[in-house]
């Protein structure tokens, strides 16, 4: 029952993270000029309207995944650059943005919510909610940072640069397999030290979770 509860949090908190990043591409492109997110049903806080199931499953394995790309036409923008670029990097600003604000709410669960006022599986559903809200938010928005296609880290260099040299073309046409076989060898480095030692983008995600979660614990401990 306990992992039952635990596996309920996780996905909670993945259909929140994952919603509010692909709502905020779909708003922002909006905003931007571009009607073709709305007209596709993607300006939506509905969840179901913006899973992919291969990036859900990688969420609930590794704890960091994809969700399904927003269709965008960069031609309807008012200002194509900076257009293409706000709407590539809404997502992961809605993320850090809310990764900010769910520390707090993690912390105060943490210190008060007592597990006999809320009962045996309210109290560790609760704070197993609130963590992964606030971990999810941070590890979502730094694994889409990366410049691998079709996570917005490519998106937004694709946006601010049109040279299509060959590590751009790399990128576009075998970003996503170099991503899987990242993701693969991180699985793997749970199971053999062998691994450990090539994960890259483990210790890319650990130093840059670290990075950037340092300011906000640092800005809540001041009050918290």
């Amino acid at each position: 029952m306990e992992y039952f509860v635990e596996l309920l949090a996780s996905f909670l908190a993945v259909m929140v993270v994952i919603t509010l990043h692909e709502f905020a591409h779909a708003f922002v492109a909006y905003k931007c000029g571009d009607p073709t997110p709305k007209m596709a049903g993607r300006l939506s806080v509905n969840p179901v309207k913006h899973f992919d199931l291969v990036g859900i499953f990688t969420f609930a394995i590794v704890g960091f995944g994809w969700a399904k790309p927003v269709p965008v036409n960069p031609y309807n923008f008012k200002n194509g650059k900076w257009g293409s670029f706000f709407t590539s990097i809404a997502g992961v600003a809605i993320n850090l943005l809310f990764a900010f604000l769910f520390y707090p709410i993690m912390h105060l669960v943490f210190r008060y919510l007592l597990p006999e006022t809320y009962g045996t599986y309210m109290f560790p559903f609760l704070v197993a909610l609130t963590s992964y809200l606030y971990g999810y938010s941070l590890s979502f928005s730094v694994f889409n940072l990366l410049p691998f296609f079709p996570l917005d880290g490519f998106r937004m260099v694709d946006s601010l640069n049109k040279r299509r040299g060959k590590i751009y073309m790399f990128l576009r046409n075998y970003g996503y397999y170099v991503l899987l076989a990242l993701m693969l060898v991180h699985i793997l480095a749970d199971f053999t030290y062998l691994f450990a030692y090539i994960d890259l983008l483990g210790y890319f995600m650990t130093f840059a979770i670290d990075f950037l979660g340092f300011p906000i614990v640092k800005f809540w401990g001041l009050f918290l």
